[in-house]
């Protein structure tokens, strides 16, 4: 099994009697039973067969009752460790893994050994890829901010350093009742938190369903005080673990992420990480003697016992693309859940923006910026603008507001933005736009900063595979004409009034001058230049005359497949087309003669007015990582769910995206005469 591919399923299912409902309302739980091996029936079990039941439910002793009466296997299903954005209580949402525990048994458990139990126990855990697996999973969820809950605001900030960590949970949990602990112990905990760190801080740290109000926690207002604080907010546990000088706990996963924190927590219940050296037990478990690290704890909660779903793909998944799922929504919900107001959107695009940024509040459109501005202020809302209709006015009436730019990504779809086809992947830059080097964009930011643990080998594996499928941006077809032999040198045409050009580009601003630059500066070369699509299509100018391609290109390709010609060629010169960036993917020497945001990093020719601030000298594998994981965010077509790149380059790649009517393609060509008209009365 590779790191980023789950193992496969049998192929005859084991039929599992159920008797909760949940197991027929929700049709996530069922397709990932199904997928691991499991046929879900009613009636009475047979031989051969098995119970399901969910956790330590209220209807649990039922499937437990028939269990024991029909002397079948039980098999205990409960949420894996990285369970959704918000808990299942507050949104119904399904989780992204579960821990299907063939042994009747549940992780929490403590009075006989559950099958992560067993596995921690008996399982060598010594498999070095395994275990840089785990390593790189530890550092990705805290680079990440990713929990088992993710309706957290990281950017809300923790008490100053230097507390002591209490860690509340909600009462009547399963953990504390069958974790060897009672309510009481709560009062007790936080006596003895007080008492071992006399003159401390003590931060009270409250469950998200707790303050959400679905469920009662052990402490409230009234426990707060002199030194005792109550913290409701949303605030990041990572940054709360980063904060503290001791954790205590009595079976919470927060315990958990404290070990992988790098603190030894108090622990007075006994949850699954307690008991292996890693942990101060109130109460030991004495069959647990092993002692083991964090990262091999790591390995088996987290890689090894659940079975992980991806969403998108309707399928089983590994533990690193179930992080990859969970990132984008994450990211979905953290940009969006306080709404926007949205200016300079076309009508065209406003379906497709109210997907991708409507799902925590509906998106409100506004042309006029000072009434947008407005609104935000009214209703505490950000404000999104589409990167080109940014003008001063909009700057100035949105002074204090969160304001962020949008913009196609670099993995776009299947057909030109001028055609009107929906783009799969948008960025949202609140510093500038990644076109515009005249100020600092989060791109930049992106491309300087090195990426999580894990995320060189994962922008890896991404380009391998959008260079085995031949994705780019727009994904146009067409055959290749057949190209003289020799040093071949492609010149991508572009849109001369599009904005990288007007705000990217150096004193080379036309094809026509590029052309010539190239063929003067290559005067033996095979020059090939290829138009853009929307100059070709006749939606944008750009276009360069007949007698002048005849004299300065030895090959005009037209409407041709650019991941096919980009393997033919042997280097690209460009002023600021995104054409460079994807030849740099595939390994070609760029030529910019203009400042991209592919260009100043040690990796381009640059013959343009690069930002001083570009200094850092980076890998491409980085920059890649920027471009593509890190700054834009993706849409599945099929789903309509926030999803990583991975899924789009596969959507891309096999052709299962949506296509524009004709009403959308008689729309592009008089938008395209019009702009035409008015380029006339200039």
């Amino acid at each position: 099994m590779t790191s980023r591919e789950p193992e496969a399923a049998g192929t005859d299912p084991r039929r599992l009697f159920f008797y909760n409902g949940g197991f027929v309302t929700q049709p996530r739980l069922r397709r990932m039973l199904a997928l691991a091996g499991w046929r879900l029936s009613l009636g009475l079990p047979g031989p051969g067969d098995a119970v399901a039941v969910w956790g330590h439910s209220p209807t649990a002793a039922r499937g437990e009752t028939v269990a024991v009466r029909r002397k079948v296997p039980l098999v205990r299903i409960e949420d894996a460790f990285l369970r959704s954005v918000h808990p299942g209580r507050s949104r119904g949402e399904p989780p992204l893994g579960l821990l299907i525990d063939e042994t009747g048994g549940a992780h929490y458990a403590s009075a006989v050994p559950s099958a992560l139990e067993l596995l921690l126990a008996r399982n060598p855990l010594d498999d070095a890829h395994l275990l840089q697996r785990a390593r790189d999973g530890i550092g990705r969820l805290q680079a990440l901010n990713l929990s088992k809950y993710n309706n957290f605001d990281p950017a809300l900030p923790a008490p100053d350093p230097g507390y002591v960590l209490v860690i509340d949970q909600t009462r009547g949990d399963a953990s504390i009742r069958f974790g060897g602990a009672r309510d009481s112990v709560f009062r007790e905990m936080l006596v003895f938190a007080q008492e071992e760190h006399p003159g401390a801080r003590i931060v009270i740290k409250s469950h998200p369903e707790t303050h959400a109000g679905h469920r009662a926690g052990h402490y409230g207002p009234e426990d707060a005080g002199g030194r005792i604080s109550l913290l409701t907010a949303p605030v990041s546990p990572w940054a709360l673990l980063d904060g503290a000088v001791a954790v205590y706990t009595v079976s919470s996963q927060m315990g958990f992420e404290a070990v992988l924190a790098g603190h030894r927590p108090r622990v007075f219940g006994q949850p699954f990480y307690a008991g292996w050296g890693l942990t101060a037990d109130e109460t030991p478990v004495p069959r647990r003697q092993r002692k083991l690290t964090k990262v091999q704890v790591f390995a088996a909660a987290m890689i090894l016992a659940p079975v992980w779903f991806d969403p998108c793909r309707g399928r089983l998944c590994s533990f690193e693309q179930a992080v990859d799922q969970l990132e984008a929504e994450a990211r979905a919900f953290r940009e969006d859940r306080h709404g926007h107001v949205a200016v300079g959107m076309r009508l065209w695009k406003r379906g497709p923006l109210q997907k991708v940024f409507g799902r925590e509040a509906r998106l409100v459109f506004e042309n006029d910026p000072a009434r947008a501005a407005a609104r935000a202020r009214k209703t505490g809302r950000g404000v999104l603008v589409w990167a080109g209709k940014e003008t001063p006015a909009l700057a100035e009436a949105t002074t204090g507001l969160r304001l962020a730019r949008v913009e196609d990504g670099f993995l776009r779809s299947r057909g030109l933005g001028a055609e009107l086809v929906p783009p799969l992947s948008l960025v949202t830059d609140p510093l500038g736009i990644y076109y515009a080097p005249g100020r600092e964009s989060l791109l930049e930011r992106l491309i300087a900063a090195p990426p999580p643990p894990g995320g060189l080998r994962r922008a890896e594996d991404l380009v391998a595979e959008l260079i085995r499928a031949g994705v780019t941006k727009y994904n146009l077809g067409g055959a290749l004409p057949d190209l003289p032999a020799g040093h071949r040198v492609l010149v991508p045409g572009q849109v001369e009034d599009d904005a990288s050009i007007r705000l990217g580009a150096g004193a080379v601003r036309r094809n026509i001058d590029l052309l010539q630059l190239v063929r003067a500066r290559n005067p033996g070369a095979v020059v090939i230049f290829k138009p853009h699509p929307d100059v070709e299509a006749g939606l944008r100018p750009g276009a360069v005359s007949e007698a002048d391609l005849q004299r300065l290109a030895d090959v005009v390709v037209r409407r041709s497949d650019p991941a096919a010609l980009l393997a033919e060629v042997n280097e690209v010169w460009t002023m600021t087309s995104l054409l460079g960036f994807e030849a740099l993917l595939r390994g070609l020497p760029v030529t910019c003669l203009g400042a991209p945001f592919y260009a100043g990093w040690g990796l381009t020719t640059d013959l343009g007015p690069v930002p001083a601030r570009r200094q850092a000298r980076v890998p491409l594998l980085q920059l890649a990582h920027a471009a593509l994981i890190a700054y834009p965010r993706y849409t599945d077509p099929l789903t309509g769910l926030p999803c990583p790149p991975e899924v789009v380059a596969e959507r891309l790649a096999s052709g299962t995206v949506p296509h524009p009517g004709a009403a959308n393609r008689a729309l592009a060509k008089l938008q395209g005469l019009l702009a035409s008209q008015s380029r006339l009365w200039r």
